[in-house]
């Protein structure tokens, strides 16, 4: 039992990760870490000169600097043709072969109430979030599942890859001032739900295929440029509701992310408090064998109890400020 709770899901070293929104924050320092367990890695992103800062970080990190490869390519994976030219270049990139690993980190967030938003912003929040999501793993999958040359049969199981998204705590749970955003990152997780499932049709049908294992990541509040961007945007009732969550650095984000991967998590929350949330929500989530499934099964009962009480305080909180201070979502000015 010991030697199968210590396995590791997600062996990196020789193998090729390619990381959308690789340049910054998350993305970045899970190229950073991955580059330490021995991977090469290709990144994607808008920014040029944050890329080239980008690889030479990552570089420094190398297990093997004589062995491993890095490289970027500039990209916006919120269009298909985009994907499928950064898929493409990965699989020239990587003599051939496409990337063992593809791990959607791109998005973005305007943190606002839903009757302020601009009208153009829900649209970039699905292109950004969602769609960067599914058209990537669109070109990713059908390149994995229809391989040019036939697999060799052999009578070990060839290595898993995996299809990595990214998502939030308001993938489980939205509240005042994330309506734009919110929807997108609901629709990564079920999306994920989904194609974990429709992943066993192809395990069963084609066993000598590596078979496909899809994740989704849910980073818990990281101090950012990104979150500054989305502080000057949100309302004064919306980083109010906020107070009191865990905060934590997109290295110990990454870390976290990486761990749960190892042990084989398909859902992977990094805090304490997305974990609990995630629990009372799961529905049809796959929860990872049935000692993982009977903990957040547990965790869920409890917390379902306690998120009617957190629900009324909120609304509370909100109907409240909405009195005191008016609609704006701002404190009134003295």
């Amino acid at each position: 039992m010991g030697s199968i709770l210590s396995k590791n899901h997600f062996p990196v070293e020789g193998r090729t990760v390619l990381i959308t929104g690789g340049s910054k924050g998350l993305g970045l320092n899970a190229a950073r870490q991955l580059a330490g367990k021995g991977a090469n890695v290709m990144i994607a992103a808008r920014g040029e000169e944050a890329l080239k800062e980008a690889i030479a970080s990552i570089s420094k990190c190398a297990r093997s600097a004589d062995t491993q490869r890095f490289h970027a390519i500039k990209a916006d994976v919120t269009t298909v043709i985009e994907c499928a030219r950064v898929f493409s270049e990965c699989i020239t990139w990587n003599n051939g072969s496409p990337p063992d690993i593809v791990w959607c980190c791109s998005g973005s967030a305007h943190p606002s109430l839903f009757v302020d938003t601009p009208l153009d912003q829900f649209q970039k929040m699905m292109d950004s979030n969602y769609f960067s999501c599914a058209y990537m793993s669109h070109v990713a999958l059908n390149v994995w599942l229809h391989p040019s040359k036939k697999p060799e049969t052999t009578p070990n199981p060839p290595p898993a890859r995996h299809l990595i998204f990214t998502g939030s705590f308001v993938s489980f749970y939205s509240f005042t001032g994330f309506a734009p955003y919110s929807p997108s990152k609901a629709a990564v997780r079920a999306l994920s739900d989904a194609l974990s499932q429709e992943m066993n049709l192809y395990a069963a049908a084609h066993p000598y295929l590596p078979r496909i294992r899809v994740h989704t990541i849910f980073p818990a509040t990281m101090p950012t440029q990104s979150l500054e961007d989305e502080n000057r945007v949100k309302t004064d009732v919306t980083q109010s509701l906020e107070e009191g969550d865990q905060i934590l650095s997109p290295e110990e984000c990454a870390r976290r992310a990486i761990k749960g991967l190892e042990s084989g998590e398909e859902l992977v929350p990094t805090s304490t408090i997305i974990r609990l949330v995630m629990a009372s929500v799961m529905g049809g989530s796959i929860r990872g064998g049935f000692w993982k499934g009977l903990t957040n099964t547990i965790l869920g009962w409890v917390t379902m109890v306690v998120m009617i009480f957190i629900r009324w305080e909120m609304d509370t909180k909100v109907a409240k400020w909405g009195k005191t201070h008016g609609s704006s979502g701002m404190k009134k000015k003295d």
